[in-house]
């Protein structure tokens, strides 16, 4: 029996596995298919997704989502979120499950948390955020996290479950202030890798950053959140790392966009259906979202790089 059962044997879902296991933990990490958990088992590693980082012994990868753990850590992309469990939610009753991807559902317009209680109204949800990378967290890098959930007592005893020596969490009742930050960065993310990519310069990222923190604020206060969450880790600390690395994705592809060299993409770029369901949340409530507005016209190729900047630096001079 696992201490721990993670879905998803991605990169992130992988490296969370590896750090819980370090602890002493026996994880079971989920894969999407039998030949997937057979390689892992046989190798001793993640070769398609975490190359080069071994396996501990207590991480058991398998295919089957049967015997789950009393605490589920589900690291799937969040617009497969819904579809996935859907196929596994018989297993999943009256579980502690956490979700580990960052973004909105386009077709519901819900968090992540929302997804999993219509998908399993007997578990109990929770949200996990914040500033990582699934390298540093596999090899040991100090990294610090939020944890949300509704209920007090379960945050703690989820903190309190899935802290590590190398991996800090901090704990919060504002879910919908974790699941905002943590969805809109990476719309902020990919109009950053654009300010790079198109030459702009490093001062233009900053201030863009900026305001695109005031715009991810107001909206999460409009929807609930608490202020404090939003300059906390699953917000300004997510938003600094995801404008500033190479490895972000979100942030790769808004410089191969502002570089005109094309939009290609080998991993998940949550920012993109993000993009696209907030603006159309905040058009439908008259809610004024200018930077997300322009990276979902964007990638959407309905403006140019160059229409896209004009747009943002023509709007109303204002207080700040």
């Amino acid at each position: 029996m696992s201490d721990i059962t993670v879905f998803g044997a991605g990169a992130f879902g992988t490296a969370l596995a590896i750090s819980l296991a370090r602890e002493g933990l026996e994880v079971s990490l989920v894969a999407r298919d039998e030949a997937h958990a057979r390689e892992m088992r046989e190798r001793r590693e993640n070769a398609r997704r975490l190359p080069g980082v071994p396996l501990p012994e207590r991480v058991r990868p398998t295919a089957s989502p049967e015997g789950a753990a009393a605490i589920c850590l589900l690291a799937v992309p969040m617009q497969a979120l819904a579809g996935y469990l859907e196929g596994i939610a018989p297993h999943l009753e009256g579980r502690s499950l956490v979700a580990c991807c960052k973004g909105i559902d386009l077709a519901s317009r819900q968090g992540a948390t929302a997804v999993i209680t219509g998908a399993c109204p007997s578990a109990r949800p929770a949200v996990l955020s914040g500033p990582s990378f699934a390298v540093d967290i596999a090899a040991g890098l100090p990294t610090a996290l939020t944890i949300a959930c509704e209920n007090e007592r379960e945050a703690e005893a989820l903190q309190h479950a899935l802290s590590t020596a190398s991996l800090r969490l901090y704990r919060t009742t504002d879910v919908i202030g974790v699941e905002l930050g943590g969805a809109l960065k990476n719309v902020i993310a990919i109009a950053a890798g654009v300010t790079i990519g198109a030459g702009l310069g490093e001062s233009a990222r900053a201030a863009l950053m900026t305001r695109g923190l005031a715009e991810i604020t107001r909206f999460a206060l409009a929807r609930g959140a608490r202020a404090e969450t939003l300059a906390g880790l699953s917000g300004f600390g997510d938003l600094v790392l995801t404008c500033t690395s190479g490895k972000s994705r979100n942030y790769a592809f808004g410089l191969a966009l502002g570089q005109g060299v094309g939009a290609g993409q080998t991993g998940t770029v949550e920012g993109i259906a993000t993009a696209k369901a907030v603006s159309d949340i905040a058009g439908s409530l008259g809610f004024d979202m200018p930077v997300s507005r322009a990276v979902a016209a964007l990638v959407a190729t309905r403006i140019t790089v160059e229409e896209a900047m004009e747009a943002l630096l023509a709007r109303p001079l204002r207080k700040e």
